[in-house]
This record gives C-alpha cells, sequence and structure tokens, in this order.
C-alpha cells in the first residue's frame, strides 16, 4: 500500500457578542459564492497554529495568539483534488478589528449566529461548526 500524502489547512472560528466572522469566497476557483470561515493551507515546516496566526493576519488583518486558539474539530476528507486533514480551532481575542484584506479573494464579512448560518454555506464547514454544537470533534467526510 504506498504512502498517502496529506494536504493540510486550518480554519478559524471568530467568536464575538455570540456571533461567528464568516467569510464570502470570490474569485479563488474554489467554493466561490460560498461563505466559509478564515482559512488557509499549512506551509511547509509550520504548525497549524502557526499557520492560524499566519492566516488570521493574512486575510483580516487581526493579530492573534496560539495559545487563545481553541481546538474543535478535525475532519479528514477526500476530494478530486487528493486527500485532506482540515483542524479547526475557536477564538474569542485577538488584537484590531476584521477587515477584508483580501478584496481579490473574498467581497464580504459578516458576523452571524452560529445556529444560523447563511445558507450557501460551504458544506463541510457548515458540518464541522454543527459538529462543535453538538460537541462531536472528528469527523470523516467524503
Amino acid at each position: 500500500m504506498a504512502t498517502q500524502l496529506l494536504i493540510a489547512a486550518v480554519y478559524i472560528l471568530f467568536e464575538k457578542d455570540d456571533k461567528i466572522l464568516m467569510i464570502h469566497r470570490f474569485n479563488t476557483g474554489y467554493a466561490d459564492g460560498k461563505y466559509s470561515l478564515v482559512a488557509g493551507h499549512v506551509e511547509k515546516g509550520e504548525s497549524f497554529k502557526d499557520a492560524a496566526v499566519r492566516e488570521s493576519l493574512e486575510e483580516i488583518g487581526v493579530k492573534i495568539r496560539k495559545q487563545d486558539l481553541e481546538f474543535f474539530h478535525v475532519m479528514y476528507r477526500s476530494t478530486e483534488a487528493g486527500e485532506r486533514v482540515d483542524m479547526f480551532f475557536s477564538i474569542k481575542k485577538w488584537e484590531g478589528d476584521a477587515v477584508n484584506m483580501e478584496p481579490n479573494k473574498c467581497d464580504e464579512l459578516i458576523w452571524v449566529n452560529l445556529n444560523k448560518l447563511p445558507e450557501n454555506s460551504l458544506d463541510y464547514v457548515e458540518f464541522a461548526l454543527q459538529s462543535k454544537l453538538k460537541n462531536i470533534n472528528m469527523s470523516e467526510w467524503n
């Protein structure tokens, strides 16, 4: 059996005043028109939490600390493009105001109730968020 290489990504759930931050994907070539979380691939030599710190600054201009990240879900996904492992963290403390730092990839930031996600939310992200509500910390998505 051949060794499988997994593509790793992180997703950051920003929580404030009973709302969560979602981004509207635009012009990326993947899941455009869908709402998701601040997210990105883990780069070579980077830990999951280091990637979350970097992506938060790159995408919404806020500074977070690794120790403030709380793990809530890990998902194995099998896609046409390859096998993936997605690590989901939540955070309630950060420095700065969330602003769209990548208008070429995102055309809207919105704060929504976790129980009332937009209808056009990215399906596996919505599943992970629902798993958080049910205290399920691991899933497989095919």
